[in-house]
């Protein structure tokens, strides 16, 4: 946790006071947009989502603990289930629905920046596909250590593991991931994310 989260008050006092909601959202809009865009390719989606983040935050701040990792990775843990949800309630709709329900007009400026964020983004998807075939336990650790860049104790925190549990699934997988790169004949763009998330380049 930095200077300025100690200082601005944590989630808590921010869902109390909008003026401290606003420095809140300001502080973190660019990381969770980052996240989100690890794993949509779609604008609106990613719009969608993040405004979904903040608004699951004020019902989750009295669950943030500073002790156990930063505001940033507390996010991250709301920002999964958020993730995972729209997933859910995209595989029940048809390709219709899916297409037309829960999005906002978005001005061409909007749309423009968050395609520059998306398109930022992708090496971080890829690298999330080359996870894919990972045991969910073990993928989720590696995705917020390699991928999206926290603490192992930070993405305990934000799964809600103990910090050996973490440690013992990030060993797993690291040691499939490396079975999985050291078969391959010739090395392929994937192929070079798939070291980076298993810590060797």
């Amino acid at each position: 946790m930095d200077g300025a989260e100690r200082l601005r008050g944590g989630p808590a006092e921010a869902v109390r006071d909008p003026r401290l909601f606003e420095e809140f959202y300001r502080r973190h809009v660019d990381a969770v947009m980052r996240f989100v865009a690890r794993r949509v390719d779609d604008p609106h989606t990613a719009a969608d989502l993040t405004a979904e983040i903040f608004v699951a935050v004020l019902d989750s701040a009295h669950s943030y603990r500073p002790g156990l990792g930063s505001e940033t990775a507390w996010l991250y843990g709301i920002a999964r289930n958020v993730v995972s949800s729209e997933r859910r309630r995209v595989a029940r709709e048809t390709e219709r629905d899916r297409r037309f329900s829960g999005r906002r007009l978005l001005e061409a400026d909007d749309i423009v920046r968050i395609e520059d964020k998306l398109d930022a983004e992708s090496p971080g998807r890829r690298a999330l596909a080359a996870l894919a075939k990972l045991p969910e336990g073990e993928r989720a650790v590696m995705e917020l250590i390699a991928v999206d860049q926290l603490t192992v104790t930070e993405a305990a925190a934000a799964l809600g593991i103990r910090q050996v549990t973490a440690r013992v699934r990030l060993h797993r997988a690291r040691k499939a991931l490396r079975e999985e790169t050291d078969s391959r004949a010739a090395e392929t763009p994937e192929a070079s994310l798939v070291y980076v998330v298993r810590g060797e380049a």
